[in-house]
Formats: structure tokens, C-alpha cells, sequence
């Protein structure tokens, strides 16, 4: 009787976790592999056509809502700046003293671009920072252009295969003219230096 007991209780424990489980899988958000033991490790943040992590267009430009996006794994600072003449709310997500993300924000409230600087950070199709110009693009023509580093190096900026919303800063050494984008051949050992996405 006592086996029997034992027997029908763990049917029912088992039954109910398969219950909880497709209930959880067919909820908005959910994803089988959250389950795996390798993603209770690093960051869970991702990059995607939306957004990052679960920060969007739709985000308030305010430290609960910005620290509840980035899963709190960060020290919040703001301030203001002046982007093309308007007035821009700025947040930065600080790892010690080291910038890892740049958010900001302009006059309707929402976050409007994201630069991510962290290269434990990646995109749902596998970019990340550090990774070289030529395991993305074969090249440059049609899909980058000339830009400013805030590094000394030379720069381009180059629009996603995969969205619009996001682009990939380059950046590399190189003498030519200023104002050119360099030929492929200069860029392949060029780096991603930051992902930056736009609403």
C-alpha cells in the first residue's frame, strides 16, 4: 500500500511538472533554453532587432526602468548631452570604472539608441565586440560608410546583414585620406569596437 502511495504521488508530481512546463512554454517570452545549466552562467543579455535584453523603443529613459532591463547587473550612472543640437538624456552602465553600455534617450522620453561596449555581450546571430571585419563582411560597398571614433583609430560604421536597427562601429589603423572609406583588403583585420542599436 505504502509502495502504491509513493508510486501515484510521483505520477502526480511528474504529470504536474510537464503541466508547468508547456504552460511556461507556450507563455510570451519563455525559451527551452533557459532550462540549461550553461545559461544560469554570464550574461543573459542579448542584442536583436528589438532591442537589448529587454530594453526597447518602448523604455522609459529612467534608472528603474533601464536597471530592470539590463537585469540589475550593473552600476547606473546619468547626465545630459547635446546631440545635434538637442538636448539628450544619457545613462551609463558601468562595470567598475569601465563603460560596457551607453543609453540614450531624446525629448519623448524612450530610449532611442544603445551602444553596447561589453564583449560578453552578443547579437541573436552571434556578433559580438572584438570580432574582425571580414567573419561578417565580404565588403564594405553598400553597407558602410565613413564615421568618428571616440578612439583614436580610424572608424566606419557598417549597417546588420540581419536588421537595420543594428550597426557595427569598426575600428583599425590606417593613412589614407580622411573622409574615405578604406578598401576591403585594409578593412578585414578591423574590429568591432561597438553594436549599436536604434529604435
Amino acid at each position: 500500500m505504502q509502495e502504491y502511495s509513493t508510486l501515484s504521488g510521483l505520477r502526480f508530481v511528474t504529470i504536474g511538472c510537464v503541466l508547468l512546463l508547456a504552460g511556461c512554454a507556450g507563455s510570451s517570452g519563455f525559451s527551452w533554453s533557459n532550462l540549461s545549466p550553461f545559461s544560469w552562467f554570464g550574461s543573459s543579455l542579448k542584442i536583436s532587432a528589438q532591442g537589448v535584453g529587454e530594453i526597447d523603443g518602448l523604455t522609459a529613459m529612467n534608472k528603474d526602468a533601464i536597471e530592470k532591463g539590463l537585469d540589475g547587473k550593473y552600476r547606473l550612472r546619468s547626465g545630459m548631452e547635446t546631440e545635434n543640437g538637442q538636448l539628450v538624456t544619457v545613462f551609463q552602465a558601468m562595470d567598475g570604472d569601465q563603460l560596457k553600455i551607453a543609453l540614450f534617450g531624446q525629448a519623448d522620453g524612450k530610449v532611442s539608441r544603445i551602444e553596447v561596449l561589453d564583449e560578453d555581450i552578443e547579437t541573436v546571430w552571434g556578433t559580438k565586440v572584438g570580432m574582425p571585419f571580414s567573419e561578417l563582411y565580404s565588403r564594405a560597398f553598400g553597407a558602410c560608410q565613413n564615421t568618428v571614433s571616440e578612439s583614436e583609430k580610424s572608424a566606419i560604421v557598417c549597417v546588420s546583414p540581419q536588421s537595420k536597427h543594428v550597426s557595427y562601429l569598426f575600428t583599425g589603423n590606417w593613412n589614407g585620406p580622411e573622409g574615405l572609406v578604406p578598401s576591403d583588403d585594409v578593412l578585414k583585420n578591423w574590429k568591432v569596437e561597438r553594436i549599436i542599436w536604434k529604435r
